[in-house]
C-alpha cells in the first residue's frame, strides 16, 4: 500500500499525445509531495495545463500545512 494520495482533480497529458502523465501526489506518513512525470523524463504543457499543476501543487502544499499543523495553545 502507498504512502501517497494522488490529486484526484489533476488530469495533464502531453501535448504530443503520447500518453505523457503529470502526477501530483502527497506523502500521507511525513508531509512530502511528489511531483511525478509519468512514462517518460519530460512532458510539453499548454499554459492552461501548467496553471493545473500549479494549482495541483498549491492544494498538496495546504493539504500538507493542515496535516502538519500543530494545534495552537489557547
Amino acid at each position: 500500500m502507498s504512502a501517497y494520495g494522488s490529486d484526484p482533480d489533476l488530469n495533464v497529458q502531453d501535448l504530443t499525445g503520447n500518453g505523457t502523465e503529470v502526477d501530483v501526489a502527497t506523502n500521507l506518513l511525513n508531509g512530502d509531495i511528489r511531483l511525478s512525470i509519468l512514462w517518460t523524463q519530460d512532458i510539453l504543457l499548454s499554459a492552461d495545463a501548467a496553471d493545473q499543476v500549479a494549482e495541483a501543487l498549491r492544494r498538496a502544499a495546504a493539504q500538507v500545512r493542515s496535516i502538519t499543523a500543530t494545534p495552537s495553545a489557547d
